[in-house]
């Protein structure tokens, strides 16, 4: 069976064999990892979520009035050049 040069000069059985142990050790990382993160506590995610949930309102309400004004702005402009 000819070697594939992908694998680092492993043959394509070789790299099968090892994939076990590549996971295993993927899980341990992944778990060492893990146990580094500090997670938010409540108070902070109640309150980053109330500041998105504000700006995106506010956003939503200076779209609004963007809109509005160039709807408004545009229908004086067709009228103005209709007539």
């Amino acid at each position: 069976m000819p070697e594939d040069k992908s694998g680092g000069g492993q043959s394509f059985l070789e790299r099968v064999q090892a994939w076990p142990k590549n996971l295993k050790d993927y899980i341990e990382s992944l778990r060492t990892e893990m146990r580094r993160v500090t997670w938010p506590g409540r108070k902070q995610v109640q309150a980053t979520t109330a500041v998105v949930l504000l700006t995106i309102f506010a956003f939503g309400a200076y779209f609004k009035v963007v809109d509005e004004v160039l709807v408004k702005a545009v229908t004086s402009l067709q009228k103005a050049f209709t007539k």
